[in-house]
């Protein structure tokens, strides 16, 4: 039985992994725009579409944590991963890493996803603040903003690959 990173690596070509389920409605949303996208593709990116619900093991291996999640590979190493239901400029960003030579940055948040992190925060803060204070709310509202500002942050860009070569976390689960 060959592993999913088996058949990643032995892919002629990149391959786009889309893990979805059917009961997710923003997969549900977002299948037609990557359906537009993996057209203009076609030939140059493989798409692999893994229904979580029928492959529990291989989302395990993969470390995927949410659905949807699109993951590049390219010669089978992981080059990019986004969580969510990202817009078609997104997407199509994914599939151009899968064809770029050069290492890939790491695609970011999308403006309005960053905005909505932040006004979450905010709210969670002053919730926080408002009722007690409750420091687990605040320490909450914490996370959450640095989650929307995390990949713009310099001292975690250079933090972050020590700490997961000291953790020993696999390249395709790395945040950095």
């Amino acid at each position: 039985m060959t592993t999913m990173h088996d058949r990643l690596r032995a892919a002629p070509r990149p391959v786009l992994v889309d893990v979805w389920a059917p009961w997710c409605r923003p997969c549900r949303a977002m299948a037609p725009v990557l359906e537009r996208v993996q057209q203009e593709y076609a030939g140059r990116v493989d798409v692999l579409k893994l229904n979580a619900d029928d492959d529990p093991d291989a989302v395990r291996a993969l470390g995927v944590l949410g659905i949807p999640t699109l993951i590049v590979f390219r010669g089978g190493r992981e080059v990019a991963r986004r969580t969510g239901a990202p817009p078609a400029e997104t997407i199509r960003a994914l599939f151009e890493a899968a064809l770029s030579p050069e290492p890939t940055a790491r695609i970011g948040l999308a403006p309005a996803e960053r905005l909505l992190r932040l006004g979450a925060a905010a709210a969670l803060f002053g919730l926080g603040v408002l009722n007690g204070p409750a420091w687990v709310l605040v320490a909450v509202s914490a996370l959450l903003a640095f989650s929307a500002v995390y990949d713009r942050c310099p001292l975690w860009q250079a933090v972050w690959p020590r700490v997961a070569q000291a953790l020993r976390l696999p390249r395709a689960r790395q945040g950095a």
